[in-house]
């Protein structure tokens, strides 16, 4: 089997592949859509921006990653006067990027994954500020849930447009909906508030054959059904403090899990090529006879912040794969 191939096998539930995938291998991620930079906002470490949301995006120097700045909205009851969302729909320039770079993908060997960053919980602590979003969902249901559905329909039309203009084989979708060790909110908020927004768009997704990979490097154990439920074909960026090989005892299959390498214990600038290789290993060794699991760093998005510790992860998975087959 090529890449392509062993990574669909790896998706189907009797799928039988032939080695572990490495990574996002064979994936070809494409960002150079028009909604992308609206959305995601230009990105840059050591520099700030504004998303098309008006969302300040600051990202200092010394961190590794970039966070929201002051809240759009103080009140949610009044979120009407504060957020004015764009109109993906209306989008109709600036594609030639991203559908020259698609048109470029090889399809037999690799699979092109178009990005839908700053999901339904996370635009809503964008606009209202992390606390603010938490204890909004609380004080004010009702007004809440009137922007949550608003946030879902503006990225209905988001991923429907990615769709029918670009036509990728997959889509990955960020949403973090809990911290290392524990859920943001309860279950019941979730389904509440956010599966009914999700099971639109990701519903959406499957009646045209997209493959739905969903980035959450969190504890989501409580919600495994619930993932299920909304056609999730891969859990990107599972983290270990989740009891993994209980969970792919429990879906058989209809899921796949793609992390099992915590970034925080080997994307270090001190990490050993030995610790690297250790840990990469011990995932293997651990998570692969559940079958259905893809090594990767937790992360949403291919690399590391270290760059000696992505390719020894890369090499330690194909060397698990000789040693397996030999």
């Amino acid at each position: 089997m090529n890449e392509k191939e062993n990574w669909l096998e790896t998706l189907r539930p009797d799928g039988r592949p032939e080695r572990l995938c490495i990574q996002y291998c064979p994936t070809r991620l494409i960002t150079s859509d028009p909604i992308y930079a609206g959305d995601f906002g230009p990105r840059r470490r050591g520099t700030d921006c504004e998303d098309w949301f008006g969302v300040s995006i600051r990202w200092p120097q010394d961190q590794c990653g970039a966070m929201p700045g002051p809240p759009v909205c103080p009140d949610v009851t009044r979120w009407r006067d504060y957020i004015h969302f764009p109109d993906p729909a209306a989008v109709t320039q600036g594609w030639e990027a991203a559908l020259a770079e698609i048109a470029a993908v090889d399809r037999t060997e690799e699979v092109a994954l178009c990005f839908m960053g700053t999901g339904i919980f996370e635009r809503l602590h964008f606009l209202l500020g992390f606390e603010g979003a938490l204890t909004a969902l609380l004080e004010e249901p009702e007004a809440t849930l009137e922007l949550v559905e608003a946030i879902g329909a503006y990225r209905l039309q988001y991923a429907r447009q990615l769709t029918e203009i670009l036509h990728p084989d997959a889509i990955l979708s960020h949403d973090d909906w809990g911290a290392k060790q524990s859920l943001f909110f309860s279950p019941a908020i979730f389904r509440t508030f956010f599966k009914p927004q999700y099971a639109k768009i990701y519903g959406y997704l499957k009646e045209r054959g997209v493959i739905i990979l969903h980035h959450a490097d969190s504890y989501l154990e409580p919600l495994v059904d619930d993932m299920l439920d909304l056609g999730i074909d891969i859990w990107q960026g599972v983290l270990p403090e989740n009891d993994l090989c209980a969970i792919q005892r429990r879906v058989g299959g209809r899921m796949t899990l793609m992390g099992g390498i915590d970034a925080a214990a080997v994307d270090r600038a001190d990490a050993t090529e030995a610790e690297i290789r250790a840990a990469v290993r011990s995932a293997c060794e651990r998570y692969a006879p559940g079958g259905h699991f893809i090594p990767c760093l937790t992360y949403g998005r291919a690399g590391s912040v270290f760059p000696h510790v992505a390719p020894l992860i890369d090499g330690e998975i194909r060397r698990f794969n000789r040693t397996r087959s030999a």
